[in-house]
């Protein structure tokens, strides 16, 4: 994993070099070295480690996911605001498989630091009801999973929604 810094910087560099490659003549080597450019720019908002978690996670392997995010050795440093909030989020997600206090920390400061699509703080909000519920907190998971109501836009997680209203009904 690169740093930030050193992203941005070759991404400079080699706009810098595909400018002069145009300048040049070379319009093939300009426009590969434009798309790289757009690839390091695109690694400075999307984390490669971070990617390559949610592979795993997507396989239902948590193990292989913690073990891809203890590759990021500062987070508050080498990550950027909204991967920051996807970092606490795929921790979340791991320790809501063992541990509820721990999963609860994690998926709050997901929560503010802030996820980039809806359906994803949605679902770290419904998840964090979840707990709530768990916890005999009944109050803040109704009140989390109407937010995530509203944050599902194309109702993706309705189904997993009405469940937990019925299991809060229960309580």
């Amino acid at each position: 994993m690169f740093p930030k810094i050193i992203k941005l910087i070759l991404a400079i560099v080699t706009m810098g070099y595909a400018g002069y490659q145009y300048y040049d003549g070379e319009i093939g080597n300009g426009i590969f070295l434009t798309l790289l450019t757009g690839m390091f720019i695109l690694l400075y908002y999307k984390n490669e480690i971070i990617v390559l978690a949610f592979l795993k996670l997507r396989k239902q392997d948590f193990e292989g996911t913690a073990k891809w995010l203890s590759r990021i050795s500062n987070p508050e440093s080498a990550l950027v605001r909204k991967q920051q909030g996807y970092y606490h989020y795929l921790h979340g997600i791991i320790q809501s498989q063992t541990n509820l206090t721990q999963a609860e920390k994690h998926f709050k400061k997901a929560i503010q630091l802030g996820l980039s699509m809806g359906h994803d703080m949605a679902m770290a909000k419904m998840s964090l009801a979840g707990i709530m519920m768990q916890k005999r907190r009944k109050r803040e998971a109704t009140a989390l999973l109407a937010e995530a109501k509203k944050l599902d836009k194309q109702g993706m997680l309705a189904g997993q929604m009405k469940m937990l209203q019925q299991q809060m009904k229960k309580i």
